[in-house]
């Protein structure tokens, strides 16, 4: 196994350990990624703040619900919020 990992493993672990799914390995490969590339720190950052804001947002469906206007709104403004405050 190689310790060192490029950038598009290092978005795949992170978006993986985002749902859990990361392996033990996998997260400290990416913790050594990110303590040396100011992207994917970045990315990671971003990845973190959408999955928290989304997370409030969200509501038990069958799936064939879809967003309202006002819900779209909504979540927007949340974004730009959030965004602002990074």
């Amino acid at each position: 196994m190689k310790f060192m990992i490029n950038c598009d493993e290092a978005t795949a672990i992170c978006d993986k350990n985002q749902y859990g799914e990361a392996s033990l390995s996998e997260k400290v490969r990416l913790t050594f990624h990110l303590l040396v590339c100011k992207y994917c720190k970045s990315y990671s950052k971003q990845n973190n703040l959408m999955s928290q804001i989304f997370g409030r947002h969200l509501r038990p469906c069958d799936g064939s619900e879809k967003l309202s206007v006002e819900d779209k709104l909504e979540l927007e403004k949340s974004l730009q919020k959030e965004l602002k405050k990074h």
